[in-house]
């Protein structure tokens, strides 16, 4: 298991490689699939020793080869936190069809974050295709376990927590995206397909840790007026506690309430 969970941080680095480039490709709608990657400021491409998920970064001391250009610590920071997310899927899931759908998953969640702090934007290019694509990796195991209630129980948790969302959507449409809505359908399918709990625990610390990252905003500001923070992040990150943790929490949380 042990080399299992190590293969999947070495995947997980060379896909927070790609990350990267549809960070920097998706918001600004750049083709992403056949172009190679290039300096964003000299514009050169890159050849595939300049590649090497932060290996590179620390050898060429955090500068591009060609133009000498400071390359931001947010290109390692990526990769890395995509390496530690495959890396925690495998060690809960194990190796599964289930598993290469979180993996999808958490390759767009990584993504959609950063993007979401950089634009305030969730595009539909990176929510929209994980969404069969999940559902498909959710379907392939029901195949496999004989429990084809694992695929409505994902249905339904899509539709759970992407109808809260578009409920609130309707009420404030300024103070929340669409994107969200659709992010919510998406991280509510995955969090069904593992669980009631997983969904209730990733349901519950979006909107909460949302909450505390808007009033430290609003303390910091020392006003409530024009103060914007991206949702996304948040939602994206309380969702993945439930994927990760979920069913330990909540029942932890049961024992306590019940005084078990």
């Amino acid at each position: 298991m042990a080399l299992l969970i190590s293969l999947a941080g070495v995947l997980g680095l060379l896909c927070g490689s790609f990350a990267n480039v549809l960070i920097a490709r998706v918001p600004a709608r750049e083709p992403w699939a056949n172009e190679r990657s290039r300096c964003p400021r000299c514009g050169h491409e890159l050849a595939w020793y300049d590649n090497i998920p932060v290996l590179s970064w620390l050898w060429l001391r955090r500068r591009c080869r060609y133009c000498a250009a400071p390359i931001p610590a947010r290109y390692p920071i990526v990769e890395l936190a995509t390496a530690a997310l495959f890396a925690a899927v495998v060690a809960v899931h194990g190796a599964s069809w289930l598993t290469a759908g979180l993996l999808y998953l958490a390759l767009a969640s990584v993504a959609l974050v950063v993007i979401d702090l950089d634009v305030q934007r969730l595009p539909n290019g990176l929510v929209l295709p994980a969404i069969p694509a999940v559902l498909g990796a959710v379907a392939a195991q029901a195949s496999a376990d004989g429990d084809w209630w694992m695929l409505a129980r994902a249905a339904l948790g899509g539709l759970v927590l992407g109808g809260f969302y578009f409920v609130l959507w309707l009420i404030y449409p300024k103070g929340l995206g669409f994107g969200d809505v659709k992010a919510a359908s998406l991280l509510g399918t995955a969090l069904g397909a593992v669980g009631w709990d997983a969904l209730a625990v990733g349901g519950i610390l979006g909107p909460l840790i949302g909450g505390i990252a808007g009033t430290v905003a609003i303390v910091r500001h020392r006003a409530v007026a024009g103060v914007r923070i991206p949702y996304g992040p948040w939602l994206i990150a309380g969702a993945w506690v439930g994927l990760l943790a979920g069913p330990e929490i909540w029942t932890s949380y049961m024992n306590v309430a019940l005084g078990a």
